[in-house]
């Protein structure tokens, strides 16, 4: 095989702006459900510096705004407190988006992805500041506004990364496209929001110490495969809407922080 030979693999923009392609829950999930059970370690440990992170941030921007009970009276240290965290965990967090979509096209990943993508960390900071305040004032003019948002905009990561959009454009682009098959691509996110839900039901329940451990130790085994299988859920339908060009080269090649490896 020539080693710069491109493979488009799923959906493409211009399709994707006139509504053709289609998206089925069901296989969506189904699909995502079968890739978890080989890939959900990277994203797991991935996961797990992000958190790391998130907390260590917020630790040190709280205390610097006067300590968690001056956050939870004041509005204003509260915002401040999330704009940081957003601002500092997404450039991170978008290499775990992004496990989700080379996990849809077949590609290994490994926990270090979570860095490779720090060069446009800027733009994915600033498309999920935009985006989040896009969805908080959807959610407090009317709930479905909100939730219309909030799934319109949910491929603008990857979008910014692989495709190299500016925020501006992403967020476009992903309102113009998702439009067409937003109800289907709703029910996805819908089952997954009601699987950590039923995840959670013995935590609400559980009346006795052990009774809550034990719940405890269902929720974060339930979490270990929910969270992968959502993330590689989002790379599917990125796949299926937006595609992507993957660069065939040799095997031993190295993958860079702009080229994806078929």
């Amino acid at each position: 095989m020539d080693k710069n030979s491109i493979i488009q693999v799923g959906g493409d923009v211009e399709k994707a702006l006139k509504g053709q392609y289609v998206i089925n829950p069901k296989q969506v999930l189904q699909e995502a459900w079968q890739k978890t059970t080989t890939t959900r370690w990277s994203i797991n440990i991935g996961l797990l510096f992000v958190l790391l992170i998130g907390m260590a941030c917020s630790l040190l921007v709280g205390e610097y705004l006067g300590g968690v009970e001056n956050i939870m009276e004041n509005p204003e240290a509260s915002l401040i407190l999330n704009i940081v965290v957003t601002l500092v965990i997404w450039p991170f967090l978008a290499g775990v988006e992004m496990m989700g979509v080379l996990h849809a096209v077949g590609v290994k990943t490994q926990p270090k992805l979570v860095f490779a993508f720090l060069k446009r960390g800027s733009w994915v900071a600033l498309c999920a500041v935009m985006t989040s305040v896009l969805i908080s004032l959807g959610l407090q003019l009317l709930i479905i506004p909100g939730i219309f948002l909030a799934v319109a905009l949910s491929l603008t990561i990857p979008l910014v990364l692989e495709k190299r959009l500016t925020p501006g454009k992403a967020i476009i682009l992903s309102l113009k496209a998702l439009r067409f098959q937003w109800f289907n691509i709703f029910a996805v996110y819908l089952f997954m929001v009601m699987a950590l839900a039923a995840s959670l039901l013995p935590m609400v329940i559980a009346q006795t110490e052990i009774m809550m451990f034990i719940a405890s130790v269902i929720f974060i085994f339930s979490l270990s495969y929910l969270a992968p299988c959502y993330y590689n859920a989002k790379g599917i339908l990125y796949r299926e809407i937006f595609g992507m060009k993957l660069h065939a080269v040799a095997a031993d090649a190295q993958v860079g922080d702009d080229t994806f490896v078929a």
